[in-house]
């Protein structure tokens, strides 16, 4: 199954953590924002090695502004919370 980490543009104010905790997956811009590293700029794809630090990343994003969508994106998954 794929899982992908989406990222609510609405929501995120740039405070990095998910780039702390995602570095092969996220850099950030000159504002602190996270930036996909390759691909899609709002729903990246999680690899195996990545998944444990997705959901962290989602768990303790302090404005809420990540998921961890299962299957293809935008058909449901967890949301942070």
């Amino acid at each position: 199954m794929s899982r992908t980490l989406h990222i609510d543009w609405t929501k995120c104010d740039g405070r990095g953590l998910c780039t702390e905790l995602l570095p092969g997956l996220l850099g950030r811009d000159d504002w602190g924002y996270p930036v996909a590293r390759r691909g899609n700029r709002t729903d990246i794809a999680i690899g195996r090695d990545d998944a444990e630090a997705a959901d962290e990343a989602v768990q303790l994003c302090p404005k809420l502004a990540l998921r961890v969508v299962d299957g293809t994106a935008g058909s449901g998954g967890r949301s942070a919370g």
